[in-house]
């Protein structure tokens, strides 16, 4: 581990990160989430993109809407938090096909301490 709440993985360092540049009344902080929400994430996505090729139309739209809010790290966390219920319900709609997403929905919630 490497200063502070910093460590190294691989090339990514993951820990808290703040920019300002000027201005004033300036507030934000980017959040570099757990290891374990990082991969929990990735496995989300991937599982996506493979229910995506099962569902009608309608629903493949509102995945390919969700899926960069739900990869990027970046996103504020009430609108991830929508993604993810979104392809819950998706998931949900379509039976057992859909509940290895619904696992991976609820891993990431938990992960993100939503649940």
């Amino acid at each position: 581990m490497s200063g502070g709440d910093s460590y190294h993985y691989g090339n990514k360092i993951h820990g808290d990160n703040v920019n300002i540049y000027g201005g004033t009344g300036n507030t934000g902080i980017v959040k570099h989430q757990s290891l374990a929400l990082h991969e929990a994430t990735e496995e989300l996505v991937r599982l996506l993109r493979e229910l995506r090729r099962s569902v009608e139309p309608g629903s493949a739209q509102v995945i390919d809407d969700s899926l960069p809010v739900i990869a990027s790290g970046a996103s504020a966390p009430q609108e991830r938090h929508r993604a993810l219920i979104a392809m819950a319900t998706i998931a949900a709609t379509v039976g057992s096909l859909g509940q290895p997403v619904a696992d991976a929905v609820n891993k990431v919630l938990g992960l993100m301490g939503a649940l």
